[in-house]
């Protein structure tokens, strides 16, 4: 279970807040969805749970034991919103063995396929790889970190029906093994998978009311 306990982050460069007093809970195996416009705070409050900014006020707790953003980094996988621009591979099996070099290729053929890139060649290219593939690429690249929280910043951005229709379909499976923290400015084709969901506005963070079944069908 995370727990976010009145987290805040203020800058002292600047006037306000980015975030204030953020209070949210999400358990195992469950997709939230964070919903707010750019410059809401969403890519910050991700930072902070991954571990790669600090807050200034506040706790994240998981199983009820407050951590450090150094353990934060542990136990958090974050996929940036154009994970593209963060490769540093020469080729796919560069890209998932960085930190890993131990790493067996049975294991990164069981990572590539848990994303639905079993076929695909371990000399392929990262930035050569269509849109829809190179998210599932980063998706690989944290999932063989065996994280136990996926955070994903705006993951269906820039891809067309087809790959964002695909894309979901991954973020259903993987939900069966993983909590998921997601957060978009548009919500619209996340929301069928969401069981829980919060909007974020000048970095206040608020329930978001899920359509019932009914709603979603009719």
């Amino acid at each position: 279970m995370l727990n976010l306990c009145d987290l805040s982050y203020h800058p002292a460069s600047t006037p306000q807040p980015i975030l204030q007093s953020l209070n949210l809970q999400l358990g195992p195996q469950q997709l939230g969805l964070v919903i707010g416009p750019s410059g809401s705070g969403k890519t910050t409050l991700l930072e902070i749970l991954a571990g790669l900014a600090y807050s200034t006020a506040g706790e994240v707790r998981w199983r009820d034991q407050v951590l450090t953003p150094e353990a934060l980094q542990q136990l958090a996988g974050l996929v940036f919103q154009f994970p593209e621009r963060h490769f540093c591979g020469h080729n796919v099996l560069e890209e998932l063995r960085l930190g890993h070099p131990e790493l067996s290729k049975n294991h990164i053929v069981t990572a590539l396929e848990s994303v639905g890139l079993g076929h695909l060649s371990f000399t392929s290219e990262p930035h050569a790889l269509s849109g829809g593939q190179q998210r599932r690429l980063a998706l690989a690249v944290q999932l063989i970190r065996q994280p136990y929280l996926l955070l994903l910043d705006e993951p269906t951005a820039g891809l067309d029906w087809s790959m964002r229709r695909q894309l979901i379909t991954l973020l259903k499976k993987l939900k069966k093994d993983w909590s998921l923290l997601i957060v978009t400015h548009d919500a619209a084709e996340l929301i069928e998978l969401a069981d829980c969901a919060w909007k974020l506005d000048h970095g206040v963070l608020t329930p978001y009311a899920l359509p019932s079944a009914a709603e979603m069908t009719a």
